[in-house]
């Protein structure tokens, strides 16, 4: 038998599937309708929550960074505060009229000075490295050129201090230049 469409009808749309069975009752069981969204997913909270971390961390790094700026400005401002004093002292001594002063009282107001000065370095943790006899140590000084020793026990001394250095606590500013005695094995 064949089917013969007619002329001006449109095609018949297919036949629904059949129902699903129960495997256990062989009776038919609805199909299970497609899930609404009923909010975000999964991915997509944990996008979220990656965004807001990243946002936290590179605001944290940039409050810490600016923080860092601020207190290595005021360490700065305070230590040239403590300085001041000693400054205007020295200021005052650079504009007095040479014929109107001893060199005496000259000499004296500035080792005034020098002392305020080192009197502030060093409650800001400041030290000289200005000692001649003492081991060579390549942490804290550097050899301008050697000397020779009149001992053996002098081997790899310092013998003289060229130029001081200076340490702030443990970090060193500036090595101590000096010269390094060495035995010659007179």
């Amino acid at each position: 038998m064949t089917h013969k469409r007619h002329q001006g009808q449109p095609p018949a749309p297919p036949p629904p599937p059949p129902p699903a069975l129960d495997p256990d009752s062989q009776e038919p069981v609805a199909a299970a309708a497609p899930p609404e969204a009923t909010g975000p997913s999964e991915v997509d909270v944990l996008k979220d929550r990656h965004l807001r971390l990243a946002a936290e961390y590179d605001n944290f790094r940039k409050r810490t960074m600016k923080e860092r700026a601020e207190a290595w400005s005021r360490a700065q401002a305070e230590l040239v505060a403590r300085l001041a004093d000693a400054l205007d002292d020295l200021s005052r001594f650079a504009h007095i009229d040479p014929a109107e002063i001893d060199s005496k009282t000259l000499h004296d107001g500035v080792d005034l000075v020098e002392r305020k000065v080192w009197k502030e370095l060093e409650a800001a943790g400041v030290t000289r490295i200005d000692q001649a006899g003492v081991p060579f140590d390549p942490n804290v000084h550097e050899a301008v050129t050697t000397a020779p020793a009149t001992k053996p026990e002098d081997d790899h001394t310092v013998g003289q201090v060229v130029q001081p250095g200076y340490k702030m606590r443990d970090t060193l500013l500036r090595p101590a230049r000096v010269v390094v005695l060495t035995w010659q094995g007179q």
